[in-house]
């Protein structure tokens, strides 16, 4: 086995900012209209918040600003531009269609009780217990070794000084019982106290692996967030997860890789495959029409800012279960 290395990022961080906005936009017509197509984009950056996209609905009282604001702070000039959905992306969704072509990956493994990549666990729960003290812009990354010790630690946070970080990251590990070399780099680059949208921009959808399985798993490529379950990107995607999840326990397998691929307009999936132990079998007994995943996880309700803070999966989701 090979170093294995996986990041986080905190929700402070200016792309897991770009990303809450969407899916709390998301969230918002959902809740007063279940049907409502949305594919919401975020960018923002040094005073400026830029929300565009297509939006269909019969909600009236979506107050895009009051959201940038409640996730991103007060002082920010905010444009929005949002438009219908493309009538020609419509017609192939109404009959039920996959919103978009792509391919799609769910993944499960025994190796934690998340059923995730040990190093992404332990990246992304350091991060979290940090950001639990310390609710700033910040950054973890963990480095297992071949042995399956901790090789290396990475922690960066704004405004946390470096012999406080040090100590935090300190009671991680103790907490967790971690052993190996653990060689730490905190706050490497020095301490910061400008973070979040002072200091960078941020995009919806630039932290795709952090939102998957961490850098050891292949990613179709689509972005989840702002995007209502029509598209496929994102509910085909969570149900991969799911499928990967009951195969892993039905086979009491190690290691379950799920592909999903879809054509824009067409229900049926052009390839379901999922991969046991590295032996490739076709997938039977799930609806992986749009409207069955939609249906089978309850996908058209406001449930989704949660789902941009840390990562979709791993986090109790009804897709995780």
């Amino acid at each position: 086995m090979f170093r294995r290395t996986a990041e986080s990022v905190s929700p402070k961080h200016p792309d897991k900012l770009c990303d809450r906005i969407s899916d709390a936009v998301l969230d918002a017509y959902f809740k007063e209209d279940p049907n409502a197509r949305v594919a919401v984009e975020t960018c923002g950056g040094h005073g400026v918040v830029f929300v565009t996209g297509e939006v269909t609905s019969t909600a009236k009282d979506v107050d895009i600003p009051a959201i940038v604001k409640r996730i991103a702070g007060d002082n920010l000039e905010i444009h929005t531009k949002i438009v219908k959905q493309s009538p020609e992306i419509a017609q192939g969704v109404d009959t039920g269609g996959a919103g978009d072509q792509g391919i799609m990956i769910g993944y499960a493994t025994d190796e934690t009780p998340e059923m995730l990549p040990r190093e992404v666990v332990l990246a992304r729960r350091l991060n979290q217990y940090i950001y639990d003290k310390y609710p700033y812009d910040g950054k973890t990354q963990v480095t297992i070794a071949p042995d399956d010790s901790i090789d290396s630690i990475v922690a960066s946070f704004q405004n946390v000084p470096l012999a406080e970080l040090e100590k935090t990251v300190r009671e991680f590990i103790e907490k967790n019982n971690l052993t190996g070399k653990l060689e730490l780099h905190i706050n490497p680059a020095g301490d910061w106290n400008q973070g979040g949208f002072d200091a960078d921009t941020g995009l919806t959808g630039r932290k795709l692996i952090v939102d998957n399985y961490g850098p050891r798993i292949a990613i179709g490529g689509g972005c989840f967030s702002g995007k209502d379950p029509s598209k496929v990107d994102r509910s085909a995607a969570y149900m991969a997860r799911r499928i990967a999840v009951d195969y892993l326990r039905k086979r009491k397998a190690h290691d379950v890789l799920v592909r999903l691929a879809y054509a824009i307009g067409y229900a049926e999936p052009l390839e379901k495959t999922v991969i046991i132990d590295g032996k490739p079998e076709e997938i039977e007994g799930y609806d992986l029409t749009p409207n069955g995943i939609i249906k089978y996880l309850d996908l058209k309700r406001p449930i989704y800012e949660k789902t941009a803070e840390y990562g979709h999966f791993g986090e109790g989701f009804d897709w995780d279960k």
